[in-house]
């Protein structure tokens, strides 16, 4: 999801998407005393080498949402036939609900195994039919070779997905986002509704989230990595995203491991095994404006930019979240 994940990575989505530096001002990048006075209290943030502890056990088998043949029990979103459109002025609407003529997802065999394909050409999702609450999702990821676009690889897995198609410059439906972009798989972005507007200042983020967080200047704004034990904040403009506390990433080319543990308004993103990303009080706002708990959704996996690969996706029911604990500690 675009996002300013970091300084290198900004400087390429302006250069690649210029109406965001002109019409839409940029994302925030600290330079206001209002961005600054949001993270003035945030702690100097410390690496921290984290496990999970106490796994829970499932009441019932794992349920698979990629049946290794088709896409049964998905849909698809695509956005604007060219994505410089998603934050620009676009001259025709989004391409829409189930109509992925040209093989924007799909089901593909790689390395001897079946997967599920997402080109990362056109911009867009593929939405479970089905809603989920307290579950752990399981899944593997690859970066295929090509990237289609002058800036860094890009993808997501969203979950708590609700409201409108498109509802996000007409192209993601409302959503918490599991972050896919290199040094920074598990970062955690609320994905808003831009009320069919395309200045990224206007958006109504009406997904919130709180994190412990402490601070990383090396990270663009709002600098900000999950951090256990450091200062609980919320995730809401400017301050719109919380990077993974590391980078557990296995080098481009290997397959990585996913897990996303939810329950109620809580969620634990999880990266080859490593916790990095913990978030509590999911919140959403509903069509007049009251703000409700965010407690299910359903699941989006992106097509943003760069050949991406999915494969053994599960999803199964919990009653409990396990615990993060630092090691040695």
């Amino acid at each position: 999801m675009f996002g300013p994940h970091r300084p290198a990575l900004l400087a390429l989505m302006l250069l690649a998407f210029p109406a965001i530096a002109t019409a839409q001002e940029g994302p925030p990048d600290g330079s206001t005393p209002d961005e600054q006075a949001v993270i003035a209290s945030d702690p100097p943030y410390k690496v921290q080498n984290l496990k999970l502890a106490n796994l829970p056990k499932g009441h019932r088998a794992p349920v698979r949402l990629f049946n290794n043949r088709n896409l049964d029990g998905w849909d698809s979103w695509l956005g604007y036939t060219d994505p410089r459109d998603t934050y620009g002025q676009p001259t025709a609407k989004p391409i829409g609900l189930n109509h992925d003529t040209t093989g924007v997802f799909g089901v593909v065999k790689e390395e001897g195994r079946p997967a599920i394909y997402a080109s990362g050409r056109i911009w867009g999702g593929l939405i479970t039919k089905r809603s989920y609450r307290d579950y752990h999702l399981h899944l593997q990821f690859k970066w295929g070779q090509n990237a289609w676009f002058p800036m860094p690889r890009n993808n997501g897995v969203l979950y708590h997905s609700h409201g409108a198609y498109g509802a996000f410059f007409g192209t993601w439906m409302s959503a918490l986002e599991f972050e896919i972009v290199p040094k920074s798989v598990g970062m955690l972005l609320t994905v808003g509704d831009s009320k069919g507007t395309h200045s990224f200042r206007t958006v109504d983020w009406r997904v919130g989230a709180n994190v412990e967080v402490g601070r990383d200047p090396s990270i663009a704004y709002p600098f900000r990595r999950f951090m256990l034990g450091g200062r609980l904040g919320p995730i809401q403009m400017p301050a719109f995203n919380v990077d993974a506390g590391i980078d557990a990433e296995r080098p481009l080319g290997e397959w990585n491991t996913l897990d996303i543990y939810v329950l109620g308004d809580r969620a634990i993103h999880v990266v080859n095994g490593i916790p990095v990303m913990a978030a509590s009080g999911f919140t959403t706002t509903d069509e007049k404006g009251a703000k409700r708990p965010l407690l299910e959704g359903r699941i989006q996996l992106q097509s943003e930019g760069a050949e991406t690969y999915f494969r053994d996706i599960t999803i199964t029911p919990i009653s409990r979240l396990p615990q993060i604990a630092i090691i040695g500690g």
